[in-house]
């Protein structure tokens, strides 16, 4: 049977009016996340971001080998200390290694051993996905659904977004917690409830790309900070009166001694993909760009006139 068709024991999914067999969901995958007590200031103590309560407790989860936890940046805000309680009830002090505001990713160390969920591949629209949160404070629990959509970006949350949206269900506190695949591998980083008025889940939540989140995590892990890599462009939105013939986005400057030029990108030509992914947005085209890194070789894809050419450039240093 093809991964796709797959479902956990959890949850079932109705095709037809039949239900897909089922796969045992393996407990060993709590082991990877953890549960987070951050100790924030008392000035911060109170209310989080756009003043909602702030939540007790927040999740975490191990991407790097050596006790690197993964979160998001707001479930720990200015906290100097965050504890770290392992699924066997260990509990452990942290060390902040770095946050990138940008895109609301924060990386903590631990002195004890945590396993690490294998990367899964790019998922695709209606793949089984499980949200593993620490959801209220009460301790670890799986949600599950499917993949609603992929590579969401300009949703609002952060500068910089990759998401993943899914209708598991996430609640407060299953910030920063992982979405895993049928195969229990990683899938993103849970990341953001998308509510109206109310801190509740109405089953439109999503997750920050594995491709993203690992990019953020090894530069807060070498360097304590995300160098950004310097592709020589800056974009813009396709004129109204071009918007019937192309989608992407314009390029508006270049920088002569800039890779994009260097590798033929001129100054109003429409970047239409990057690195194969369909660019439709700015905020699609600025994450694309962020997700390289100086050295790192990247596809572009440009429209000029009638012609529609891809080539490759060598992302510099910042």
């Amino acid at each position: 049977m093809h991964r796709s068709s797959f479902i956990f024991a959890v949850f079932a999914v109705v095709l037809s009016g039949f239900a897909v067999p089922a796969q045992a969901f393996d407990a060993t995958v709590l082991d990877a996340v953890v549960r987070l007590k951050p100790d924030w200031s008392l000035q911060a103590r109170g209310v989080g971001a756009q003043g909602a309560p702030r939540d007790p407790e927040g999740t975490g989860v191990a991407v790097l080998t050596g006790g690197y936890i993964a979160t998001n940046a707001h479930v720990i805000g200015d906290a100097k200390n965050v504890e770290v309680m392992l699924a066997d009830g260990r509990v452990f002090a942290s060390n902040i290694i770095g946050r990138d505001p940008l895109t609301d990713i924060a990386l903590l160390k631990i002195e004890g051993d945590v396993p690490v969920l294998p990367l899964a591949p790019s998922p695709q629209l209606a793949d089984p996905v499980c949200a593993i949160g620490n959801q209220f404070g009460l301790g670890l629990s799986v949600t599950c659904g499917v993949v609603s959509a992929l590579a969401r970006s300009g949703v609002g949350f952060n500068q910089i977004e990759d998401f993943i949206q899914t209708d598991a269900s996430v609640n407060p506190g299953g910030s920063g917690g992982a979405l895993v695949d049928a195969d229990q591998r990683l899938v993103g980083l849970v990341s953001a409830i998308f509510t109206k008025n109310s801190d509740a889940d109405i089953g439109v939540n999503f997750a920050t790309s594995a491709a993203l989140l690992m990019r953020v995590v090894t530069d807060l892990r070498d360097f304590g900070m995300v160098r950004p890599g310097r592709v020589g462009l800056e974009v813009a939105a396709v004129p109204p009166a071009l918007q019937a013939d192309t989608g992407g986005v314009m390029v508006a400057l270049i920088d002569i001694d800039g890779p994009a030029f260097q590798a033929g990108i001129e100054a109003a030509d429409i970047i239409t993909k990057i690195n194969n992914l369909r660019v439709t947005s700015l905020a699609q085209a600025t994450a694309a760009f962020y997700m390289v890194r100086p050295g790192d070789p990247v596809s572009v894809s440009v429209r000029r006139g009638d012609a529609l050419r891809t080539v490759t450039l060598t992302v510099a240093e910042p």
